[in-house]
């Protein structure tokens, strides 16, 4: 119980860094560094992160089977979740990207019960729909931000990107109970990193490095260190304790957490709808997270 609890808290702290990011990085892109630059800087020094970090713990010998299958999370969990999300945030609003990603553990369900036969229960399925209610009031009643050249597309991509993700978040569970977090992670960026190179190394090339302000370099840097970095780490050592569906459900939580950092730098306003809408979020997360009460482990 104590471990499933530790994995509870890791997927917490997940989404209160990716609820923080959404104001840092829109800092950063696209004044300073477009898009898919700034997927490069992501992965490439995540990658090196994990490899320096791995020399500090026991070496794993990883066969060429599982690292096929690392590769083949690689894809879905690194290189098209970011390569979609960040494409088609710049062709939809942020509003309908947002309601959109909120379909994400409806899609791990979906997904778990085909490919790894996870039973889901009433209180489960109740908890997975009354949190998509408060997420997308929510995101709704948030602040109202225009822009969006090709909506359908865009909306198309951001929905490859949710199915992307939900689709990894299944494949690496079986490979967490085999291998240590950091081994996993540096494969997965390693193999991220060549995938995404080709897309996005030009417009690394094009950042003028002598002109980034200083605060932007911080920004940079939480970025690639908290928002991928300690944020994949997390995610997979909470995978280890918990199903798919119940780390999917914590992505409900970041717009509450990028409300609660909007509402600390006096960047928006509180009212009733917010509050209702991220009680609902709560409810929900609750009702997914507490355990079963014939079985507690992996749920």
């Amino acid at each position: 119980m104590k471990a499933r609890n530790t994995a509870l808290l890791l997927a917490t702290i997940t989404a209160i860094i990716y609820g923080i990011s959404f104001t840092v990085a829109k800092d950063v892109m696209p004044k300073y560094v477009k898009p898919y630059g700034f997927i490069l800087l992501r992965v490439s020094g995540a990658a090196i992160l994990f490899w320096i970090s791995s020399l500090f713990i026991k070496k794993a010998k990883i066969p060429l089977t599982d690292l096929s299958k690392i590769g083949i999370a690689s894809v879905f969990g690194v290189a098209l979740n970011m390569l979609t999300f960040f494409k088609g945030l710049s062709m939809t609003t942020p509003i309908s990207g947002a309601v959109i990603m909120v379909t994400t553990p409806i899609l791990v369900l979906t997904f778990s019960s085909f490919l790894i036969k996870e039973k889901a229960n009433f209180i489960r399925i109740l908890g997975i729909l009354i949190g998509m209610v408060g997420a997308i009031i929510l995101i709704s009643f948030g602040k109202k931000i225009n822009g969006g050249n090709n909506e359908i597309l865009g909306n198309l991509l951001v929905f490859i990107n949710a199915a992307s993700y939900a689709l990894y978040l299944i494949l690496i569970k079986n490979l967490t109970k085999k291998y240590h977090a950091i081994h996993l992670a540096k494969w997965l960026y390693t193999f991220g990193l060549l995938l995404v190179l080709p897309f996005s190394y030009t417009q690394v090339l094009e950042i003028e490095i002598n002109f980034l302000p200083q605060i932007i370099w911080y920004k940079i840097f939480f970025i690639v260190f908290f928002t991928t970095f300690i944020t994949y780490l997390f995610n997979l050592i909470a995978i280890t304790k918990l199903k798919p569906t119940t780390v999917s459900i914590f992505i409900y939580l970041q717009p509450v957490f990028a409300t609660i950092y909007a509402l600390f730098t006096k960047s928006d306003s509180l009212n009733t709808t917010k509050i209702f809408a991220s009680l609902l979020i709560f409810v929900g997360v609750y009702l997914v997270t507490k355990p079963n009460i014939n079985k507690t482990k992996q749920i």
